[in-house]
């Protein structure tokens, strides 16, 4: 690889932004395809590929989302005493973005498809799907689309697995909103590397000394 090439593949990378406003125009299905099928190349924990993916496309399913969503949402945020007028602001929010979302794609965890259940297995599976849901948005990028990950799920996993009548196996994770973006997305506000990396080399003392 060039070092040219190499250049551009990190500005590539560093790039990537997530993007919350789209101009509503349909992707065709071959790209939505091929971006799902990059996203099967992703490094997954024992090779298992415990992804799978929900495409949400029909109306009335994700009215029925919306309504899981939000219903879970609203139980939680009253049970922690939010305001009533935050309470139906969000709703409201949430509901809106789910209908214009132009494709929304649901990440799930498949709980069979590790043979030995632990916790230390549960844990690989989930940043398996993470690793799959990142690849995704890397693909829809490199296309010139936009791509925001959305943890609603994660809040309300049986509501949504009964809403979309979904495989009681299929374990939502996320999701992730996706179409071309009708705004610029700003720089981002990133910690220092030496804030986030330590190095373990012979002239660092160790902890436990």
């Amino acid at each position: 690889m060039s070092s040219k090439t190499l250049l551009s593949l990190h500005t590539f990378l560093r790039s990537r932004r997530s993007i919350r406003k789209f101009n509503g125009q349909r992707i065709p299905e071959e790209i939505l395809r091929e971006i799902l099928e990059t996203a099967t190349f992703a490094p997954s924990a024992h090779g298992l590929q415990p992804w799978r993916f929900v495409l949400v496309e029909h109306q009335a399913a994700r009215q029925s989302l919306a309504l899981a969503l939000t219903d879970k949402m609203q139980a939680d945020m009253r049970r922690e005493s939010a305001p009533e007028a935050e309470i139906t602001a969000r709703v409201k929010r949430s509901m809106k973005r789910i209908s214009e979302a132009p494709h929304i794609i649901l990440l799930c965890r498949d709980t069979e498809a590790v043979r030995i259940q632990s916790p230390e297995e549960t844990l690989m599976g989930v940043q398996s799907v993470a690793m799959a849901g990142l690849q995704l948005m890397l693909a829809a990028h490199a296309r010139g689309l936009g791509a925001n990950w959305i943890c609603w799920p994660l809040y309300a996993q049986a509501e949504v697995i009964r809403a979309l009548h979904l495989p009681s196996t299929w374990q939502p994770q996320g999701m992730v909103f996706l179409g071309y973006p009708a705004e610029q997305a700003g720089e981002k506000a990133l910690k220092p590397l030496d804030e986030v990396l330590l190095t373990i080399d012979g002239t660092t003392p160790l902890f436990y000394e």
